[in-house]
Protein backbone atom coordinates (compact mmCIF):
# COMPACT_ATOMS: atom_id res chain seq x y z
CA UNK A 1 0.00 0.00 0.00
CA UNK A 2 2.82 2.39 0.73
CA UNK A 3 4.69 1.70 -2.66
CA UNK A 4 1.59 2.67 -4.51
CA UNK A 5 0.95 6.07 -2.48
CA UNK A 6 4.70 6.61 -3.10
CA UNK A 7 4.41 5.61 -6.78
CA UNK A 8 1.01 7.78 -7.59
CA UNK A 9 2.69 11.05 -5.60
CA UNK A 10 6.15 10.68 -7.36
CA UNK A 11 3.84 10.35 -10.80
CA UNK A 12 1.40 12.61 -10.03
CA UNK A 13 4.29 15.02 -8.99
CA UNK A 14 6.65 14.32 -12.30
CA UNK A 15 3.24 15.24 -14.20
CA UNK A 16 2.79 18.64 -12.60
CA UNK A 17 6.41 19.38 -13.08
CA UNK A 18 6.54 18.41 -16.55
CA UNK A 19 3.21 20.66 -17.05
CA UNK A 20 4.63 23.58 -15.40
CA UNK A 21 8.09 23.58 -17.62
CA UNK A 22 8.02 25.74 -20.83
CA UNK A 23 9.96 24.75 -23.69
CA UNK A 24 13.02 26.84 -24.86
CA UNK A 25 12.25 28.94 -27.98
CA UNK A 26 14.09 31.84 -29.04
CA UNK A 27 12.78 35.12 -29.65
CA UNK A 28 10.32 35.34 -32.12
CA UNK A 29 11.54 37.77 -35.06
CA UNK A 30 9.75 41.30 -34.43
CA UNK A 31 6.70 41.94 -36.74
CA UNK A 32 6.41 44.73 -37.26
CA UNK A 33 3.22 47.36 -39.38
CA UNK A 34 4.72 49.13 -42.73
CA UNK A 35 3.11 51.52 -45.04
CA UNK A 36 1.11 50.23 -47.93
CA UNK A 37 3.18 49.35 -50.78
CA UNK A 38 4.16 52.04 -53.22
CA UNK A 39 5.88 50.05 -56.03
CA UNK A 40 3.06 50.35 -58.56
CA UNK A 41 2.64 47.28 -61.24
CA UNK A 42 4.38 47.35 -64.68
CA UNK A 43 2.76 46.60 -67.72
CA UNK A 44 1.80 43.31 -68.70
CA UNK A 45 4.03 41.49 -70.91
CA UNK A 46 2.47 40.09 -73.78
CA UNK A 47 0.77 36.71 -73.36
CA UNK A 48 1.07 37.03 -69.74
CA UNK A 49 -1.90 36.46 -67.38
CA UNK A 50 -0.38 38.70 -64.60
CA UNK A 51 1.70 41.88 -64.57
CA UNK A 52 4.89 42.74 -62.36
CA UNK A 53 5.03 44.38 -59.05
CA UNK A 54 3.85 44.25 -55.42
CA UNK A 55 0.18 44.32 -54.67
CA UNK A 56 -1.44 45.01 -52.05
CA UNK A 57 -4.34 43.09 -49.92
CA UNK A 58 -7.45 44.30 -48.18
CA UNK A 59 -7.04 44.72 -44.54
CA UNK A 60 -9.00 41.98 -42.74
CA UNK A 61 -10.41 42.30 -39.53
CA UNK A 62 -10.05 39.83 -37.17
CA UNK A 63 -11.03 38.59 -33.58
CA UNK A 64 -7.62 40.03 -32.18
CA UNK A 65 -7.03 42.65 -34.99
CA UNK A 66 -6.21 43.59 -38.39
CA UNK A 67 -3.84 41.53 -40.80
CA UNK A 68 -2.85 42.61 -44.23
CA UNK A 69 0.06 41.81 -46.23
CA UNK A 70 1.42 42.44 -50.07
CA UNK A 71 1.92 40.35 -52.66
CA UNK A 72 5.17 40.84 -55.15
CA UNK A 73 4.79 38.66 -58.79
CA UNK A 74 7.42 39.03 -60.88
CA UNK A 75 7.90 36.97 -64.41
CA UNK A 76 3.99 35.76 -62.69
CA UNK A 77 5.38 33.95 -60.04
CA UNK A 78 5.39 34.77 -56.27
CA UNK A 79 8.35 35.88 -55.38
CA UNK A 80 7.58 38.02 -51.81
CA UNK A 81 5.00 37.97 -49.13
CA UNK A 82 5.22 41.29 -46.87
CA UNK A 83 3.58 41.75 -43.79
CA UNK A 84 1.89 44.95 -43.36
CA UNK A 85 -0.45 43.98 -40.66
CA UNK A 86 -0.52 41.45 -37.81
CA UNK A 87 -2.56 41.46 -34.60
CA UNK A 88 0.39 42.85 -32.39
CA UNK A 89 -2.04 44.25 -29.42
CA UNK A 90 -0.62 41.87 -26.54
CA UNK A 91 2.62 39.94 -25.89
CA UNK A 92 0.65 36.57 -27.11
CA UNK A 93 -0.20 38.61 -30.24
CA UNK A 94 2.87 39.14 -31.25
CA UNK A 95 4.37 35.87 -30.14
CA UNK A 96 1.53 33.88 -32.37
CA UNK A 97 2.65 36.21 -35.06
CA UNK A 98 5.94 35.25 -34.82
CA UNK A 99 6.02 31.98 -35.72
CA UNK A 100 2.39 31.90 -37.89
CA UNK A 101 3.88 34.45 -40.22
CA UNK A 102 6.99 33.40 -41.07
CA UNK A 103 5.53 29.31 -41.68
CA UNK A 104 2.17 30.82 -43.79
CA UNK A 105 4.81 32.59 -45.89
CA UNK A 106 6.69 29.62 -46.64
CA UNK A 107 3.72 27.81 -47.41
CA UNK A 108 2.41 30.52 -49.91
CA UNK A 109 5.26 30.75 -52.01
CA UNK A 110 6.15 26.99 -52.26
CA UNK A 111 2.18 26.75 -53.23
CA UNK A 112 2.46 30.08 -55.65
CA UNK A 113 -1.23 30.69 -54.08
CA UNK A 114 -2.87 31.59 -51.24
CA UNK A 115 -4.26 28.09 -51.50
CA UNK A 116 -2.09 27.29 -47.92
CA UNK A 117 -3.27 25.74 -44.35
CA UNK A 118 -3.75 27.41 -41.85
CA UNK A 119 -1.15 27.29 -38.77
CA UNK A 120 -2.44 25.41 -35.92
CA UNK A 121 -3.03 27.51 -32.63
CA UNK A 122 -3.02 30.95 -34.93
CA UNK A 123 -6.80 30.25 -36.71
CA UNK A 124 -7.40 33.91 -36.50
CA UNK A 125 -4.36 34.91 -37.95
CA UNK A 126 -3.91 32.63 -40.50
CA UNK A 127 -7.39 33.23 -41.64
CA UNK A 128 -6.57 36.92 -42.25
CA UNK A 129 -3.02 36.18 -43.76
CA UNK A 130 -4.87 33.85 -46.77
CA UNK A 131 -7.89 35.83 -47.46
CA UNK A 132 -5.69 39.41 -47.63
CA UNK A 133 -3.14 37.54 -49.68
CA UNK A 134 -6.21 36.24 -51.63
CA UNK A 135 -7.01 39.48 -52.45
CA UNK A 136 -3.68 41.11 -53.56
CA UNK A 137 -3.28 38.25 -55.92
CA UNK A 138 -6.58 38.79 -57.42
CA UNK A 139 -5.68 42.79 -58.15
CA UNK A 140 -2.74 41.36 -59.82
CA UNK A 141 -4.83 39.03 -61.98
CA UNK A 142 -2.96 36.06 -60.56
Amino acid sequence: MRRAVLTTLSTTAGVVLLLSLKPHQSAPPAVTARAPATTSPTPRPSGSATADGTWTGTTVDTRYGPVQVSATLQRGRLTKVTVLQVPNGSGRDREIAGYAVPRLTQEALGAQSARIDAVSGASYTSEGYIRSLQSALDRAGA
